[in-house]
């Protein structure tokens, strides 16, 4: 009988080992073709983002971004004066914090008076 429980012990040990070894597989194999989908993924970075965000009243100052360079963009000339904790406009930093006023949005009234 002790020879039985050694034997099954052997088996039960053997098959945890086969187990753990094809889940491990199964993780490589997955994370491989994780990564060939990240490769093909279209990363966008730099000036062509930059152009597509909105300007909000609550503006994160992004990567190469400068007061000027937003104020253009948003169409706020007074960014520095609406920004008192921002003391020098050479000083503005990617997760700078700033507030600004973009323009109205424009709409189009038509007159149906004659």
């Amino acid at each position: 009988m002790a020879g039985e429980r050694r034997s099954s012990s052997r088996v039960a040990a053997a098959a945890s080992c086969s187990f753990v070894l094809a889940l491990l597989l199964v993780l490589a194999l997955g994370s491989l073709a994780g990564a060939e989908e990240e490769r093909d993924a279209l990363v966008v970075r730099g000036p062509r983002l930059l152009a597509t965000r909105p300007c909000e009243e609550i503006y994160v100052v992004g990567e190469g971004e400068t007061l000027h360079s937003i104020s253009a963009r948003c169409g706020d000339p007074y960014i520095l004066e609406r920004n008192p904790h921002v003391h020098d406009p050479d000083d503005v930093f990617p997760g700078l914090v700033i507030r600004i006023t973009p323009p109205p949005a424009r709409t189009n009234h038509h007159d149906d008076h004659k």
